[in-house]
């Protein structure tokens, strides 16, 4: 089935159950997981014709398998991307997209504030491959236009931001880019495509941590890349380097928890606005960033690009970190552990989660107070994580 870009949530609910229908060759309503290496070919010929052809999904796992294919197929359309390919993580799909469009003496643009994991890639690595790298805040387009350099081919995004939720305006920063004749990656997990469509806003590829929202069920690691059939071969034979292919059985994992994502979207975003709502009123609280508000200082743009506003939040409390570590120990509901994107709530000290990629000066630059607390908010019902977040920042 093929639904248009301007597909509505409820058709993109649609398509989460039958996109992939015709990659299905058996008469199981659930496809069967190929637990396999490698394929049997008929003949030298056809041998010869699967191993030249880029991503075929029966010659080796390595390349691609058919449990990949459907969730490609799957994430294309919800994404309204031409093309899509899986990886074995998020950060995986963030390194070969980035790695796969670089070359030696490029300028690269990001943003002040992005994914410990991300900042690390973009700093630490790129420059062993003579590429520069000048970061800006990313609510501000004119300061993307200010960096742009002669060799600047590539702008790194992401929006909203984690942890402290800022966003980047994809229409203006896209067609910065544009006119410059540069792409542009932003990592959409955060927002999940049937929250915000960066392709339909002329952005040039779209990542995620299929780890989170996606998946769905805290259960596997996986990522994707999303773009031109053109862009996907190109970002694809950097991921055939450095083998950074998914096993087929998170594939179908995947495959299972995008079944319910419109469903379970609806609940976050719902969820996640209305504990927002709660903390903003609540006298222990300092303040709370969460895109749906219509205190964040980027409400409108907020509006304007987003369908919905996503299942995390973060917020500080008075006292700071001593005082947040005492609000983390007193939930009995929500628990304390990394990611987001699960059926369960979870909360952590932002600081303390990316301490292997931010020192303290870093995080604070970025926006990550030591006491900031972010919360991934799940599909409890919202009456009982109200409950546990008053009675944990009782005093």
């Amino acid at each position: 089935m093929k639904i248009g870009n301007s597909a509505k949530p409820s058709e993109l609910a649609t398509l989460l159950i039958h996109a992939d229908r015709e990659l299905n060759p058996t008469a199981a309503v659930v496809p069967p997981i190929y637990q396999t290496a490698n394929f049997f070919s008929t003949s030298p010929e056809d041998f010869l014709e699967r191993s030249s052809r880029p991503r075929h999904p029966e010659f080796y796992t390595r390349n691609r398998n058919p449990n990949a294919a459907q969730v490609e197929a799957v994430l294309a359309q919800l994404e309204g991307a031409p093309a899509a390919m899986l990886t074995a993580s998020g950060m995986a799909a963030v390194s070969v997209a980035v790695l796969g469009l670089i070359d030696h003496g490029m300028h690269v643009i990001a943003q002040t504030n992005h994914y410990g994991g991300t900042m690390s890639l973009l700093r630490n690595l790129l420059p062993r491959f003579g590429v520069q790298l000048s970061q800006v805040d990313q609510r501000s387009p004119d300061d993307f236009e200010k960096a742009i350099r002669p060799n600047t081919k590539l702008i790194v995004l992401e929006s909203p931001s984690n942890p402290p939720l800022h966003l980047t305006d994809l229409r203006a920063v896209a067609a910065i880019a544009k006119a410059h004749g540069a792409l542009t990656v932003v990592d959409n997990t955060f927002a999940t495509p049937l929250n915000q469509r960066p392709v339909q806003m002329g952005i040039d590829v779209v990542v995620h941590s299929v780890t989170k929202y996606l998946g769905g069920h805290s259960d596997l690691i996986a990522g994707a890349v999303l773009s031109t059939d053109a862009l996907i071969e190109k970002i694809w034979n950097t991921q055939l380097i450095l083998g950074a292919a998914l096993g087929p059985f998170d594939a179908w994992l995947i495959l299972r928890g995008l079944r319910t994502l419109s469903l379970r979207m609806s609940t976050h975003n719902a969820n996640a606005l209305a504990l927002a709502q709660f903390l903003a009123n609540h006298a222990a609280v300092k303040y709370v960033n969460y895109p749906g508000l219509e205190s964040h200082p980027q409400y409108e743009l907020a509006c304007r690009q987003m369908t919905g506003f996503g299942g995390v939040l973060s917020f500080e409390v008075d006292g700071g970190y001593e005082s947040a570590k005492r609000v983390l120990r007193r939930l009995h509901l929500v628990g304390i552990a990394t990611s987001v994107g699960g059926v369960e709530s979870l909360a952590v000290l932002c600081g303390d989660n990316f301490t292997h990629h931010l020192n303290v000066e870093e995080a604070q630059r970025a926006g990550i107070p030591a006491g900031l607390i972010r919360v991934s908010v799940g599909l409890e019902d919202i009456g009982d994580l109200v409950a546990d977040f008053d009675q944990a920042l009782s005093v």
